[in-house]
């Protein structure tokens, strides 16, 4: 013989529904009074800020900012990342055609070009006297680069932006950072120079980028019969695919407050740039 199921009573429902009633009411009550969103308003700002989070363009220069990657970098947008006189210590001042620094570069009475020209017995130390006022530091670049220079008295100040194959640029920035051990005292020899004396030592830069690497080159010789010392700091930052580079200095030295806010304002600019953003001021011939 079964067994009746029991009948739930009216009177049962009605207080159920008038618990839950109650309940639901109270909760509006309370956010009201609170400003807290309710439980379908809490997963729907979760979700939104789950997405922010992922969208959203760092603005921070710290390395970490740096890390997300940016869009591919245009040849308008590496113009604009230039860095000014405005973003310069002392007194420098734009020239019109750096790109000439490298096959002739006179200063006072010394040609820096041809002081120079030599070749080392060791590859990685020539890869470097080569790069020193071109446009290789880094290698080739592979996609957008600009270029730019100032002058201050007897020195000069080479500045690029450029794009890279990431995995080369990652390969020239390991190759920089070693400069200081595998490169510390080398012979440069041939030209018009006789034998000169190349010592690099590290130099240290802001914390900035998602890696970077500064450098201190001495070169010693004669020049014209003249006794001779040519110093300049070499840096670069890396940010993703592309990076910046500065070759700083001159006869008198390198100024290396200079040098530091070069890289420091360059890397702004050119993380304003990866966010689509326009920096200011904007160097000239870029509208």
């Amino acid at each position: 013989m079964t067994t009746p199921r029991p009948l739930v009573r009216p009177s049962r429902v009605l207080a159920l529904a008038l618990a839950a009633g109650t309940l639901l009411a109270t909760a509006a009550c309370s956010d009201g009074d609170t400003g807290a969103p309710s439980g379908s308003e809490t997963a729907s700002t979760v979700a939104e800020r789950g997405i922010a989070a992922q969208t959203a363009s760092p603005t921070s220069t710290s390395p970490s900012a740096s890390a997300s990657p940016g869009p591919e970098l245009t040849e308008r947008g590496a113009r604009q990342a230039l860095i000014t006189a405005e973003d310069l210590e002392d007194d420098w001042t734009q020239v019109d055609n750096p790109r000439e620094w490298r096959d002739s570069l006179l200063v006072g009475e010394v040609d820096v070009a041809a002081f120079l020209t030599g070749r080392s017995d060791a590859s990685e130390c020539q890869r470097l006297v080569d790069a020193l006022y071109d446009e290789t530091l880094l290698g080739t670049p592979s996609g957008a680069s600009a270029l730019t220079g100032f002058q201050d008295g007897e020195s000069r100040l080479l500045y690029q932006v450029a794009a890279y194959d990431e995995a080369d640029l990652d390969e020239s920035m390991r190759w920089l950072k070693s400069l200081p051990d595998t490169c510390d005292q080398f012979t440069l020899t041939g030209g018009d120079s006789g034998d000169r004396t190349v010592q690099v030592i590290g130099l240290k830069l802001p914390e900035t980028g998602d890696a970077r690497q500064g450098l201190t080159v001495t070169v010693k010789g004669d020049s014209g019969g003249a006794p001779t010392t040519l110093t300049l700091d070499v840096a670069a930052v890396q940010l993703g695919a592309d990076a910046i580079t500065v070759t700083n200095g001159g006869l008198d030295g390198a100024s290396h407050d200079s040098t530091s806010a070069a890289v420091e304002n360059g890397t702004e600019r050119l993380q304003e740039v990866r966010a689509g953003r326009t920096p200011r001021p904007t160097p000239s011939g870029v509208s």
